[in-house]
C-alpha cells in the first residue's frame, strides 16, 4: 500500500490534483506523469520480486524532483517512505524543483560508485533469480557425469523461475550468513509457492532441488545437515530423546532456504518406478545406463598374490586400510581400472582378495583382466530402515531391488489405504500442507474423514548416476515440484587436485 497521506501533501506541492494520490497504482502512473520517467515502470511494478525494486526507482525518483540527492535521503525513501513522504510533504523547506530541476544535479564520484554498486546487486539478484545462477557439486554423488569441483550454470527459466518464499534476504547468501552463523533471511513476509511460465521436469533431466527432508533439522553440519537428517535420528533415537540432547540446535526452514542438492530426474509425475539388479525400470521399460554414470564391481584378484602389506608399527587401523587400498588400486591400474579401490567385498560368498571399484560402465566395457582375474556385478542387496518409505517392512525393497512405485501427480487421485498411506502420507500432509490423522484405521484429511486423496502438485524421484554413493529418493522419497531449483545447463569451470580440468570447460551437461 502506498502512503497516501505523504502523496497527497507532494502532490499538493505539485501542482497536481490531489486526489490522484488517494487512488491505488494510479498515483504511481501519476508520479512517472510528473517526474518524466518511462511509463513502462508502471506495469513492470506487477512483476513479483523485480517489481518491488521497479516502485522503489519511482520513489526515489519521484523524491529527487524535491530535491533530495543524498544517500541516505535515498535510504529513507527506501524503508522509511511512510514517515519520509509526509516530512517531505509538510516540510516548508522542501519545495518541488521539478524534472527539470534535476537535470542541474550532478553526482560525485563516491555517488556514482555507490548507485553502480547498488545497481549491480540489484541486477545480478534479479538474474540469480529469474535466469540462472552459479552452483558447485560438493559430493562425488553424480560421477563421472558431473565431478566433485564442477562449477555449473543451472538454468531457472528451463522449468519456468520460481519466485522466493521468502525475499527479504541477504544478497548471494543461501540460507546462513558466513562466519556469523545467523539466518541471511527473514520471514515476515512468505510469499505461497509461484513458478513464472511452469514447465514440467523431463525424465533424464539433471536438476537441481531443494532437499525435501530438510525442512526440520539439527543445525549440526560435521554430524549432521544433510549427512544424517533430523528424521533419521529420530527413527534411530525416538523424538523425545532427540529433543532432550539436540532441542537447542533444532531449527527449521522454508523451502526455498533447504540445501541444494543435484541429482537426475529417472522418473515424472504419473511414473511407476522400479528397480531391478540396479537396472531402473520405468512404467515397466528399461531405462538406459548413462556410458559415465558409476556403480560398484567386485573384483577377486589370485588368491597367490599377497594383498595384506607389512604394517608400521605406528600406523593407525585406517591409515593402514588405505594405504593397503592404494596399493591394490596400483596393482589393477595396469589392466585399465584408473578408480581407486573402495573398500573389501565383506559379503558372506565373498574370499579374501575380493575388492569393491567403483567404475563407469564404459570403463567397465573396455576392461581386460588378466588371467585368475575376475569381475562382477555387486548389487547392494542388504535391506535396510533407512530406505523410503520408512517402516514399510512388508516389501523388503532394497537399494538395487527397489519399487514398484507410483510417483504422485497433480490431479490425480487414490485410495487411502494401509499400504500407500505410508508411502504418501508426507506428500499429503507435508508439501502440500493438509492436517492429517490417523485415527482407529480411519483417515481424516483437515478435520474430514476421507477415503481418497486427490494430489495438489508434481512430484518427481531423483537418483544420482554414482548409483551405489548417492543419498537420493531412495533413501527420502519424492521431490515436490515446488522444491525444484532449475536444470543444471552447462560447466563453467572445473577444477581439480592437478588444477583446472580444462576439458571439462563449457560442457554441456547431459
Amino acid at each position: 500500500m502506498l502512503p497516501c497521506y505523504g502523496l497527497y501533501k507532494m502532490f499538493q506541492k505539485a501542482g497536481v490534483p490531489t486526489w490522484k494520490a488517494l487512488v491505488p497504482f494510479y498515483n504511481t502512473w501519476t508520479i512517472l506523469e510528473v517526474s518524466k520517467k518511462p511509463k513502462w515502470w508502471f506495469f513492470a511494478q506487477f512483476v513479483p520480486v523485480a517489481g518491488w525494486f521497479f516502485t522503489i526507482l519511482i520513489f526515489v525518483e519521484f523524491v529527487k524532483c524535491f530535491g533530495k540527492f543524498a544517500f541516505y535521503q535515498h535510504v529513507a525513501t527506501v524503508f522509511f517512505a511512510v514517515f519520509y513522504f509526509p516530512y517531505i510533504g509538510t516540510n516548508k523547506k522542501d519545495r518541488f524543483i521539478g524534472p527539470q530541476g534535476v537535470k542541474f544535479y550532478k553526482k560525485t564520484v563516491a555517488r556514482e560508485w555507490i548507485d553502480a554498486a547498488v545497481f549491480a546487486i540489484v541486477a545480478a539478484t534479479l538474474i540469480r533469480i529469474f535466469v540462472f545462477e552459479a552452483y558447485t557439486i560438493p559430493t562425488p554423488s553424480m560421477e563421472k557425469t558431473l565431478l566433485v569441483d564442477d562449477f555449473l550454470f543451472v538454468s531457472k527459466s528451463a522449468y519456468g523461475p520460481r519466485i522466493p518464499n521468502t525475499p527479504i534476504a541477504m544478497p548471494f547468501m543461501h540460507h546462513t550468513i558466513p562466519g556469523l552463523n545467523i539466518k541471511s533471511y527473514v520471514e515476515w513476509i512468505h510469499i505461497p509457492y509461484t513458478r513464472w511460465f511452469a514447465s514440467p521436469v523431463k525424465r533424464n533431466d539433471v536438476v537441481v532441488f531443494n532437499f525435501p527432508v530438510n525442512d526440520t533439522l539439527i543445525n549440526d553440519e560435521e554430524n549432521f545437515g544433510s549427512k544424517v537428517t533430523y528424521y533419521q535420528q529420530v527413527r534411530k533415537d525416538g523424538r523425545d530423546k532427540v529433543w532432550q540432547d539436540y532441542g537447542d540446535i533444532i531449527i527449521t526452514r522454508p523451502v526455498d532456504k533447504r540445501e541444494n542438492f543435484i541429482k537426475r530426474c529417472v522418473a515424472v509425475a504419473g511414473d511407476s518406478l522400479q528397480v531391478k539388479n540396479s537396472v531402473v525400470y520405468i512404467n515397466g521399460t528399461p531405462q538406459p545406463v548413462f556410458p559415465q554414470s558409476e556403480r560398484y564391481y567386485s573384483i577377486t584378484i589370485p588368491a597367490n598374490i599377497n594383498t595384506n602389506l607389512q604394517r608400521d608399527e605406528q600406523e593407525t587401523d585406517e591409515g593402514y586400510y588405505h594405504r593397503r587400498m592404494k596399493v591394490i588400486g596400483d596393482l589393477l591400474r595396469p589392466f585399465g581400472i584408473n578408480a581407486r579401490i573402495e573398500q573389501e567385498d565383506i559379503r558372506p560368498n565373498a574370499g579374501p582378495n575380493n575388492f569393491l571399484v567403483n567404475i563407469t560402465n564404459e570403463e567397465r566395457a573396455n576392461l581386460k583382466l588378466p588371467a585368475g582375474y575376475t569381475i562382477e556385478n555387486y548389487y547392494m542387496n542388504e535391506e535396510g530402515a533407512d530406505l523410503f518409505p520408512y517402516y514399510d517392512t512388508a516389501y523388503h525393497w532394497q537399494v538395487d531391488n527397489y519399487g514398484p512405485l507410483w510417483i504422485p501427480k497433480k490431479g490425480a487421485t487414490i485410495q487411502l489405504t494401509p499400504d500407500n498411506i505410508i508411502r504418501y502420507q508426507r506428500c499429503i500432509e507435508v508439501y502440500e500442507g493438509n492436517k492429517f490423522e490417523n485415527n482407529s484405521g480411519k483417515i481424516f484429511i483437515n478435520g474430514k474423514e476421507a477415503t481418497t486423496y486427490t494430489f495438489t502438485m508434481d512430484y518427481y524421484w531423483m537418483m544420482g548416476d554414482n548409483r551405489h554413493n548417492s543419498l537420493d529418493s531412495r533413501f527420502w522419497g519424492f521431490v515436490p515440484e515446488d522444491h525444484v531449483v532449475g536444470k543444471a545447463s552447462l560447466i563453467w569451470f572445473s577444477v581439480g587436485d592437478g588444477g583446472p580440468r580444462w576439458k571439462r570447460i563449457f560442457n554441456s551437461i547431459k
